[in-house]
Order: structure tokens, then C-alpha cells, then sequence
């Protein structure tokens, strides 16, 4: 389910370092501590990281109750914005990057060009 994120309208991540051993009611409580958003919003995912990067919580509003996913990987680590302690928005593209273990923000991408011009 957290591979391929397509049922989410809004995916954010919580930056810096969460401590992974509470259940539900502090995570919500952090979102709205440093987003100033609702947690209550159906179909939004908040993804948060502790100090292990092998390991995130997700926590989802489902109209009747709190969803709260755990993935934990066998090998290797996501590469988890730590340098900042706010709420971030991620397109698909940024998510699918973090859950294939790339960074969120690409130092370079490849240029476009325009075609050439050729004269017969």
C-alpha cells in the first residue's frame, strides 16, 4: 500500500525526527502543532521517521477512525529530510522517490533541449 500511493489525495511528510513509539493521538497532535492543518482530513496521508531511517509511520483520516501504517524494511534506509521540523508537501513523483530510498529534492535533473534544426 505505501508503494504505490495513488488512493491518497495529499501526501505530507513530517521533517526531522518523530519518536515512533506513540500510537495515534500524538501524531495527530503534532500535524496541527506544526502544520496549523487538521489531521481529520480523509484521504491525506502524514508520513513521520525516528531516529532508525528504516522505518516511517503513516497516519491517515478515514471518516470513522484513525489509520496508522508502519513499514519497517528488511534492507536499507529512507533518505528522510532531517535538517528542518515542519510539514512538507510531495507529489507522487517525490513519494515513489522516497519509498524507492532516493531523495525527495533531486540535486540535478536532466536538461530539455529543444530540436535541432536540421537544413537538408
Amino acid at each position: 500500500m505505501l508503494n504505490d500511493a495513488t488512493c491518497f489525495k495529499q501526501i505530507y511528510i513530517v521533517t526531522g525526527y518523530t519518536d515512533l513509539r506513540f500510537g495515534l493521538d500524538s501524531p495527530a497532535s503534532i500535524i496541527e502543532s506544526k502544520s496549523g492543518r487538521s489531521p481529520y482530513v480523509p484521504d491525506t496521508l502524514y508520513l513521520f521517521c525516528g531516529r532508525k531511517t528504516d522505518r516511517i509511520k503513516g497516519l491517515v483520516w478515514e471518516k470513522d477512525g484513525f489509520l496508522l501504517l508502519y513499514k519497517r524494511l528488511e534492507k536499507g534506509s529512507f533518505v528522510w529530510p532531517r535538517n528542518e521540523s515542519e510539514v512538507q508537501e510531495l507529489t507522487g513523483q517525490q513519494f515513489r522517490w522516497l519509498m524507492e530510498g532516493l531523495t525527495i529534492s533531486p540535486k540535478r535533473k536532466v536538461q530539455e533541449i529543444s530540436i535541432p534544426k536540421y537544413t537538408t
